[in-house]
């Protein structure tokens, strides 16, 4: 039986159960390479990815809403249920996503 690595003191537990230790290392290793700045842009790409696939979700999921409707679609992805109805007077309980 091949050991997993959870119980070893010098082995860090894997990142990700399905990337086999050495891809692992090469990506730990190319991103101590990053500077802040790439890394930075990174996390602004991901995140910009991230935001267009939640958008084209809602165009999906409602392909009637107009634009109003979808930035309150948008929103209660990320914004708590309470403030959502506060803020906007918009349920997604009700409304849906």
């Amino acid at each position: 039986m091949a050991d997993s690595g959870k119980d070893h003191p010098r082995r860090p537990k894997p990142l990700a159960r399905d990337t086999r230790p050495q891809a692992e290392k090469v990506w730990v290793e190319g991103l101590g390479r990053m500077s802040l700045s790439q890394k930075a842009g990174t996390i602004e790409a991901l995140h910009r990815a991230a935001w267009a696939m939640a958008l084209e979700g809602v165009k999906l999921r409602h392909p009637e809403a107009g634009e109003e409707e979808i930035r309150l679609r948008l929103g209660a992805l990320r914004i708590p249920r309470e403030l959502m109805i506060r803020a906007f007077g918009w349920d997604p309980e009700k409304e849906g996503w």
